[in-house]
């Protein structure tokens, strides 16, 4: 297996994280958790890799108010059984940072894109989106 962030892929291959968070109910103003980044536990599946194929698995996941995600479900299938559940497997492991409402930790839904590609995408190498030449 191949993780998220390349780590023992020969030329940096990957899939791809991106977190697009999202609380639900609610009036008062919410501070959305924040990702724990450094070892995404996300695995790109072998066989998968070895066939060249590529998809992304859309999730939203439960994120408790301690930081860790107590549910997964997957919103949009890359089309491919061993992505969508590797893409659940390794969601399970994420952290983050409680989100909060008045200063108090709270659990929300965060909605979570993860790419299964072979070429790094712009926004993963530190150039923001929309930036020109």
């Amino acid at each position: 297996m191949r993780n998220a962030k390349g780590r023992g892929a020969p030329g940096g291959r990957a899939a791809t994280l991106l977190l697009a968070l999202a609380a639900c109910g609610g009036e008062a103003e919410i501070e959305q958790p924040t990702p724990l980044y450094g070892e995404v536990p996300i695995e790109y599946p072998l066989h998968m890799w070895d066939q060249d194929m590529e998809g992304e698995t859309l999730l939203r996941v439960r994120v408790s108010d301690v930081g860790a995600v107590d549910s997964v479900e997957v919103l949009a299938s890359s089309g491919y059984a061993a992505f969508d559940s590797a893409a659940v497997a390794g969601a399970g492991r994420l952290r983050f940072t409680p989100a909060r409402r008045d200063g108090e930790r709270i659990a929300v839904w965060a909605e979570v894109p993860v790419f299964f590609s072979k070429r790094p995408r712009p926004d993963t190498l530190g150039v923001p989106n929309g930036a020109g030449a």
